[in-house]
């Protein structure tokens, strides 16, 4: 259900950046029994509940017009977080100069987590670690988070 996802923030991209808003991410999952669709927006002051409250009923009518989903599901507006995940071209370009946590599909030196400052992204990701620069391939990335709770 990517895809379902990925047509959703494609109809309510524009509608959110109206808003002065960044569409961070969407996504569509199972938790028990139910579905969630998941928008996730920001601003560089943070989100506030009207903020919310504001793209809800904005997406709203969007989003049942189009009808891109054919499961019952709840729509949630909320922010990314302070531990956003990172899973676009734009989030590893926003994070560059912050502290990111990466977790990688298959080990390197024996290691599978990464943890340091973001010097450069694109195809190439490279962090400044403790141990020294590590650079990987963005394709090598199972999960990236901004660690930005400490």
């Amino acid at each position: 259900m990517a895809n379902a996802a990925e047509r959703v923030y494609t109809l309510i991209k524009e509608t959110v950046e109206q808003q002065g808003l960044t569409l961070w991410d969407v996504r569509f999952l199972k938790e028990g029994a139910s579905w969630y669709l998941r928008v996730f927006i920001d601003k560089a002051e943070g989100i506030t509940i009207d903020d919310c409250t504001d793209v809800s009923h904005a997406i709203d009518p969007i989003i049942d017009e189009a009808d891109p989903i054919d499961k019952a599901y709840y729509l949630e507006v909320c922010s990314p977080g302070l531990e956003r995940e990172l899973t676009r071209d734009f989030h590893f370009v926003w994070a560059v100069e912050k502290e990111v946590k990466i977790k990688l599909y298959k080990a390197i030196d024996g290691k599978k987590e990464f943890r340091g400052i973001l010097k450069s992204a694109g195809e190439e990701i490279i962090l400044q670690t403790e141990d020294g620069e590590k650079s990987f391939n963005i394709k090598e990335i199972s999960k990236a988070n901004l660690c930005d709770f400490e």
